[in-house]
């Protein structure tokens, strides 16, 4: 009769747990799993994410498995006497052994990720952003290019309290994850980031590129990255960082690179221009 009701509890376990793996897969597709991204450092995080992840839900099973076991097999009411006994060099040795292994298996391949997390080396180009209250700064070193990037117009009239809104959120594409200038690089380059800030702490964080660093006052911090595939990617300041922290999104644009090429020429001129109506608006001060 127990044998029954114990294959019946099982059964019933197994038919579950089959029944909600579509869901879980639905959970890891939309968003609730780390994403793969579109870099190499990305990728690896992922596989060390996942690989651990099954480690974990193996021993899971088997802990708990253990113990659902022995709780329906031994307890009280079947009259099962426990076992009496201190040492067993056998179990000692297997369950010293065993973790053991598992955490060189983690070890290694978290070496390895770590090691290219922090390679800096044989960068293609270089980038020094700054963090403000609440905006970054953009300074595409030796190529006379820099700009500052807010939220967009469009998110800013949207964020405002109801009495004084002018557009509403849901007619906003992106809402508070667009901005009004763009950090364009191109796919295939190891693009070197200069994290620093200019009052706080903040935290420049774009998840499909694998990495988050925290840009400090009067420190440098350094991340990299190589887009493999063109697209847009989105992230934010992932630092709480004063009243509008919300608001200081990450647009990443990747492009091939003749696109590159010409984007920069665009920013180039309008830096000029920009530049030369501050000369000009000097001059109407001095007079």
């Amino acid at each position: 009769m127990f044998k029954a009701k114990l294959s019946g509890a099982i059964r019933h376990t197994v038919l579950l747990g089959l029944f909600l793996l579509p869901g879980s897969a639905l959970a890891f597709r939309e968003g609730i799993n780390l994403p793969r991204g579109v870099t190499s450092i990305s990728s690896d995080i992922y596989d060390l994410h996942m690989l651990i992840f099954w480690i974990c839900v193996a021993i899971g099973v088997i802990v708990f498995g253990a113990m659902i076991i022995s709780i329906f097999l031994h307890r009280k009411s079947r009259g099962v006497e426990p076992a009496k006994w201190h040492h067993n060099t056998a179990v000692e040795v297997v369950w010293t052994a065993v973790p053991f292994l598992i955490l060189v298996g983690m070890a290694i391949p978290s070496a390895r990720a770590l090691i290219d997390i922090e390679d800096y080396r044989d960068y293609d180009m270089s980038i020094q952003v700054t963090g403000y209250q609440w905006f970054w700064h953009y300074e595409y070193r030796g190529e006379d290019v820099s700009f500052y990037s807010r939220l967009d117009d469009d998110s800013n009239r949207a964020r405002q309290l109801r009495a004084h809104r002018e557009i509403d959120p849901l007619d906003v594409d992106n809402y508070l994850l667009e901005v009004d200038n763009r950090v364009v690089v191109p796919v295939d380059q190891k693009v070197l980031l200069l994290l620093t800030a200019n009052d706080v702490i903040h935290a420049w964080w774009v998840p499909e590129l694998g990495g988050k660093k925290d840009a400090i006052p009067g420190f440098v911090n350094e991340l990299w990255f190589e887009i493999s595939e063109p697209g847009v990617y989105r992230g934010q300041c992932a630092e709480l960082c004063g009243r509008d922290h919300g608001f200081m999104p990450i647009v990443v644009e990747a492009v091939e690179q003749e696109e590159y090429e010409a984007w920069l020429e665009e920013m180039r001129d309008r830096n000029a221009e920009n530049e030369d109506a501050t000369q000009v608006s000097a001059i109407d001060v001095a007079r």
